[in-house]
């Protein structure tokens, strides 16, 4: 019995051109900071155009692929959950710079043009979800949050500056009103001036040291005259004494 056998076809390998697509996403989602997926089924080709060009101008690269060539592609990267993402027509926003913009650029142009659906998008490492893309595109651009940080930091050194300023001015104005209001009720009393003749004479009126002593200390013929009655003193003892009634 002749055993018929049947030649299968060689898995075929892949094309060159397919090759070097998921090679060259691989290489793309390695080195990009963001990733942004998006729908665009129902933009025309125009719109397409200027869709490319704003998101060049915010830093992102838009890139149609097919959704089994990306899902080869990240296959080996990893990444979990982009695969879920890649349903229907899907495009790429590589963002090799501010994430922030492109977000913004794809949210914008998504509020003129609805046919644009934002699916989400991976940061880093981690997977976005749509709303994310949204939050994301929410943040102040980078002047702007630069230019808030140093408004920040001025004005509390504005605010120093001026105390700094400030103080001199109050301390010239505190002096002022201390003075003033020691002027009107705890000002000293003035002392009165002495004129010069009343120095004088009271420099005369007060007696010196050796004038204190020559008052009290009597001189020798002062103290004669005080010990010696006067002949008129002695009668008039004696009459008194003659006049005197005898002792018992």
């Amino acid at each position: 019995m002749e055993t018929t056998t049947i030649d299968r076809p060689e898995a075929r390998e892949p094309r060159p051109e397919k090759v070097a697509v998921v090679r060259e996403v691989r290489e793309r989602f390695s080195s990009a900071g963001a990733v942004m997926l998006t729908e665009y089924r129902g933009l025309k080709v125009g719109e397409l155009a200027d869709l490319r060009r704003s998101l060049q101008q915010a830093g992102g690269d838009y890139k149609i692929y097919k959704n089994t060539l990306v899902r080869r592609a990240v296959s080996d990267l990893a990444i979990e959950g982009v695969e879920e993402l890649l349903v229907g027509p899907t495009a790429l926003a590589f963002v090799e710079g501010d994430a922030v913009g492109v977000a913004r650029a794809l949210r914008d142009f998504a509020k003129g043009n609805p046919a644009l659906v934002l699916k989400g998008g991976i940061l880093g490492d981690k997977l976005l979800s749509a709303n994310d893309v949204r939050t994301l595109a929410d943040i102040p651009p980078r002047e702007v949050l630069l230019a808030r940080l140093a408004g920040g930091i001025a004005a509390p050194m504005q605010q120093f500056a001026g105390l700094l300023q400030a103080l001199p001015r109050n301390l010239a104005y505190g002096l002022k009103a201390l003075i003033d209001q020691g002027g009107a009720l705890g000002a000293p009393v003035a002392e009165q001036a002495i004129e010069p003749e009343v120095v004088s004479d009271a420099i005369e009126a007060t007696p010196t040291p050796e004038a204190a002593d020559a008052a009290e200390v009597p001189t020798p013929e002062a103290a004669d005259a005080a010990e010696v009655p006067t002949p008129e003193a002695a009668d008039a003892a004696e009459v008194v004494s003659d006049e005197s009634p005898e002792e018992a």
